[in-house]
């Protein structure tokens, strides 16, 4: 391999599809303040990711914490993790968990809200990469 080589031209694969799913996030204690959206799936991500500017929909909540963060373009930046939230994917059983908050805004001024994978272990989803879909796990690994 080169030693300065640019990752960044490679072949892309033409397999790997975006996987947006409908998600509905409540506040653990309060499900007055709740909200809808659609997320992509995201496997690099950890929790559910959602823009700092969707906070105030979900109240008060309990706990929150600031964590230093590692984005796909490799910039450190701090992400505020609250929770407790309610979280369910369509289709999947609700759980209880953390979301991150930071500024997702692109180029286009859009927000798109991630899934993690904590999010879908939880829920008990898998990526089926050949449908470009998420399915439910029949069982939960102890592994």
């Amino acid at each position: 391999m080169k030693r300065n080589y640019d990752f960044s031209k490679g072949v892309k694969n033409p397999y790997l599809k975006r996987i947006i799913v409908s998600v509905r996030i409540e506040n653990g204690r309060d499900v007055s303040k709740s909200l809808a959206c659609n997320a992509i799936v995201d496997t690099s991500a950890s929790l559910m990711i959602l823009p700092v500017a969707w906070k105030d929909r979900l109240g008060d909540l309990d706990s929150s914490r600031t964590v230093k963060v590692a984005t796909a373009k490799q910039e450190m930046i701090n992400a505020e993790v609250c929770g407790p939230v309610r979280i369910q994917i369509e289709g999947f059983r609700p759980i209880f968990s953390e979301v991150s908050f930071i500024d997702l805004s692109n180029e286009d001024g859009d927000c798109e809200p991630l899934i993690g994978r904590l999010v879908l272990a939880q829920s008990q989803a898998r990526v089926d990469i050949h449908g470009h879909r998420l399915v439910r796990l029949k069982h939960m690994d102890l592994k």
